[in-house]
């Protein structure tokens, strides 16, 4: 199986399960590729600590240093607060060592699953190539299926864990990992993929008008001017307010957020405030919307 990473310096995260463990088996045979094993415990599961000893006892095998991060998160914690928790502690862990990036072992069905999730919670054309868009992450196994992985690690003799939370048919990703990726022909995954793409290429021109337009109707970094923003097509004025407020740090932004404040901004009256998520809101003026960070101001 085909993996192109370049000499350097890098943090893996292994969380034990069989994608990490089989890039884990390819990178560490890989010449000129420095590596250090990241696992990051979020306490969700009571026996989570056995995926740690687990990723720690690999680490040694192959003679490669481990670093090792917990939360108590709980089991009610959502796919996007753990998503959070774990990033942080690899890029405070990339920063210790000196690494020059993190690697993950996102696969192409996980591409596939995210870009089904965002389109169903209406996120646009950004959600549909949102999990490649981090430039501090690479992501080697993007363009290798599931089963490839799977067959690589059985050809291996590789042994891995299994999170039990992956059966789970609370969680919306499982539901779709098993009821629709699982169920697509090759052919129907190269069609979804290259739509993916076409959209990629399109994305990154969209976006250098969207800042050159969102510059015109800022007054300051926090102030939207609301004539400018009202006179904006609607599409427009949605994806002008989704990026200026991820600026503000309010994260996992979804559509109809985003569409009842950009009407909020357009149509309401002077001297309302509205709520933006759990990080912030917007005041409104006559003339201006103005966000406020309330976490900060807590």
């Amino acid at each position: 199986m085909k993996t192109e990473v370049p000499k350097g310096k890098y943090v893996l995260a292994v969380s034990g399960g069989v994608d990490s463990m089989v890039l884990l088996d390819i990178l560490a045979k890989t010449e000129g590729v420095d590596l250090v094993v990241a696992h990051f415990d979020h306490g969700i599961r009571a026996d989570s600590y056995k995926d740690a000893e687990f990723a720690a006892a690999a680490a040694k095998r192959y003679g490669l240093p481990f670093e090792m991060g917990r939360d108590t998160l709980g089991q009610n914690a959502s796919e996007e607060k753990a998503r959070q928790a774990r990033y942080k502690f690899l890029y405070e862990a990339a920063g210790r060592h000196g690494a020059d990036m993190i690697i993950t072992a996102h696969h192409q069905d996980d591409a596939i699953e995210t870009a089904i999730i965002n389109l169903l919670r209406g996120t646009g054309a950004r959600g549909l190539i949102a999990i490649g868009g981090n430039p501090r992450v690479m992501r080697p196994l993007l363009g290798i299926p599931k089963q490839d992985i799977l067959a690589y690690a059985s050809a291996h003799s590789l042994e891995w864990r299994e999170d039990a939370t992956n059966s789970e048919d609370k969680y919306l990703r499982n539901r779709i990992r098993g009821n629709v990726v699982a169920k697509m022909t090759q052919e129907q995954r190269h069609e979804f993929l290259e739509h993916i793409r076409t959209i990629e290429g399109s994305s990154a021109e969209a976006s250098m008008l969207i800042d050159g337009l969102l510059d015109s109707i800022l007054l300051d970094e926090s102030t939207v001017d609301r004539a400018a923003f009202s006179n904006l097509p609607a599409e427009v004025s949605a994806q002008l307010l989704m990026k200026w407020l991820r600026t503000q740090g309010v994260k996992d932004l979804d559509r109809p957020t985003v569409e009842r404040l950009a009407m909020a901004i357009k149509t309401a009256a002077p001297g309302t405030r509205h709520n933006v998520k759990k990080e912030g809101r917007l005041d409104l003026s006559i003339n201006n919307a103005h966000f406020s960070n309330t976490l900060a101001n807590a």
